[in-house]
């Protein structure tokens, strides 16, 4: 039986929580006036809140930022320097990741990745961390660099669209995320969606979507895809 499974890779096999964290701080530092007083969140305060989806402007609140346009401000620039080349260095990869793709490859399923990075943030990291083994260049699903960005929700759609329309046919198919545009891309194209919860969503907020299951993390999903 030909199977594939289709994984994101921020959330299921990279930690991205340092990078978020990182610029929370530096955002915190570029929007204070002189002489304010802030409160910094703890590393797992703020990832926390990330992950149960509290909009920036209430993180920038609970911060000590009352003033409205100091929400603003933090919100905007937090969105404007998330995905910036200094960032990505604070990434690291979950421990379980290469063992579990491993698994998954020596039992002859068919591994792709579709993500929302561009190209040029994707390809150093596949390089550095020799993830290409898994993910050959025809199972790479990423945004090109000059594609410009609408909302996850619906850009990651177009990117199952590609691989659906382009990929060798399967008997069996599974998505493995930490986000609702995973979930929905999925269900969009009658994919089973696995979420994780080692990424930027919590169990609440995944469970809105009804993905096909819940998991801790991806060797787990694969686990699952396995007993099915």
């Amino acid at each position: 039986m030909r199977r594939r499974i289709f994984t994101d890779f921020d959330g299921p096999i990279m930690d991205v929580s340092e990078r978020y964290y990182q610029v929370y701080l530096y955002c915190l530092d570029k929007i204070r006036k002189p002489e304010q007083v802030i409160t910094t969140l703890s590393k797992s305060e703020f990832w926390e809140l990330k992950r149960s989806q509290i909009p920036e402007k209430e993180i920038a609140n609970l911060s000590g930022f009352k003033d409205e346009k100091q929400s603003v401000a933090f919100a905007h620039l937090r969105r404007a320097t998330v995905h910036t080349d200094p960032y990505f260095s604070y990434d690291c990869l979950i421990d379980i990741a290469i063992p579990a793709l491993e698994k998954a490859q020596q039992l002859g399923i068919d591994l792709a990745v579709m993500t929302m990075r561009r190209r040029r943030e994707l390809e150093p990291v596949l390089d550095r961390y020799n993830l290409r083994r898994f993910f050959p260049s025809d199972r790479i699903f990423c945004l090109d660099d000059d594609y410009v960005k609408t909302v996850d929700i619906q850009d990651k759609p177009k990117l199952m669209k590609i691989a659906q329309d382009t990929l060798p046919e399967v008997e069996k198919q599974w998505m493995i995320g930490d986000t609702e545009a995973d979930i929905i891309s999925a269900q969009t194209y009658h994919v089973p969606a696995i979420a994780v919860l080692s990424g930027i969503r919590n169990y609440i907020q995944l469970q809105k979507y009804k993905p096909h299951q819940i998991v801790t993390n991806l060797s787990c999903a694969i686990n699952e895809v396995v007993s099915l």
